[in-house]
């Protein structure tokens, strides 16, 4: 028995670091691609070129580890790959970089909290989630979800007092200067990619069910979002300019972004949705804003306000509730039947 619950432990802790390790990615990935959009980059081009780095890191697991699955890929397993790349890159990341590109990281950010919502709603729908009200383990996710929203809110309509962890940026050429021409076109791109990201975690669910191989499933997404995003690209701009690449801070957001934010973090969050399911990883996105409003305070010297500390306290409040809830769900699972490993429900 002591065994048995070391062993849960060990597996429980591992995705929970791993999700963490997504959250730190996702927050540089805000500061550096806040950056070179305000300096000019066109959003398609670097989806384009992002997403063809990430499918060459991720080509070498592909094919050492899952050689021979491609064989396995049929007429439906391409067409929920087509979906995936549309919903979670071309649609969600296009519409994301551009509202961030209007607005701010920390605002841009506060945005991706309302993903859990999302996609609790679209699970309860599709019918892979029930809300179980009616027991412990339902109320207490449900409650969390909320929870997390109202923390959401608070970080992004309430100010209140401003603090200071670094009076100086460290980096002053990294600075920018938010522009409030476009915030009401940058606030409702960041809701319509809210809404696409929620869609793309069924859709992986719906992708992991056909085609369970899940470097080859990622380095084929990141294939057919390079293409969707050259094409959609072209159609809004042709011009050498727009689709040139320089030794600058644009190629290291590109390269970085590319290898970790989009290969390790797409391998990362489909192995977690095989374990737990696909709103458990979505419930993590809330702590991008603390990250985000961490490192945007200590690196570039912006203050922190009140309202963001409070956002954060409740955040961090309804994601313990919700991990707590989903935990005595699988607990409740396993001892409803005995045969379902405690890692692998969802």
């Amino acid at each position: 028995m002591g065994m048995n619950m070391m062993k849960n432990w060990f597996e429980w802790s591992k995705v929970v670091v791993s999700m963490i390790m997504v959250q730190l990615f996702a927050a540089g990935l805000q500061l550096l691609s806040r950056v070179i959009l305000s300096q000019g980059t066109f959003v398609f081009a670097y989806m384009a070129y992002r997403h063809a780095v990430a499918a060459i890191c991720v080509a070498p697991f592909a094919f050492y580890f899952e050689r021979g699955n491609a064989k396995n890929l049929r007429w439906s397993v391409w067409f929920w790959l087509f979906l995936s790349a549309l919903t979670g890159i071309s649609m969600a990341m296009g519409l994301y970089s551009y509202g961030l590109r209007d607005t701010t990281a920390t605002y841009a950010t506060n945005f991706l909290n309302l993903i859990p919502i999302t996609t609790f709603v679209f699970s309860i729908i599709a019918g892979i989630e029930k809300m179980g009200l009616n027991t412990r383990a339902g109320k207490l996710k449900t409650m969390g979800a909320i929870v997390c929203l109202a923390g959401a809110l608070t970080a992004s309509l309430y100010r209140g007092q401003a603090f200071h962890l670094n009076h100086h940026s460290l980096h002053p050429h990294l600075v920018v200067k938010p522009s409030k021409a476009h915030w009401a076109r940058g606030t409702f791109l960041l809701v319509a990619s809210c809404f696409s990201y929620g869609a793309w975690f069924i859709v992986q669910v719906k992708l992991l069910k056909v085609f369970p191989s899940k470097f080859w499933a990622t380095l084929l997404t990141c294939v057919m979002a390079t293409v969707q995003s050259t094409v959609i690209g072209l159609c809004f701009d042709r011009s050498k300019t727009s689709w040139r690449l320089g030794w600058n801070l644009e190629l290291i957001t590109i390269v970085s972004s590319g290898a970790l934010t989009t290969a390790a973090t797409f391998c990362i969050i489909a192995w977690v949705i095989s374990l737990r399911g696909p709103t458990y990883p979505a419930m993590f996105n809330p702590l991008s804003l603390i990250f985000v409003a961490l490192s945007e305070a200590i690196i570039l010297g912006e203050e922190i306000r009140l309202g963001t500390i409070l956002g954060m306290i409740l955040i961090i409040f309804g994601l313990y509730s919700f991990l707590w809830g989903k935990g005595n769900e699988i607990k409740s699972a396993v001892q409803a039947n005995p045969s379902i490993p405690a890692v692998n429900s969802s």
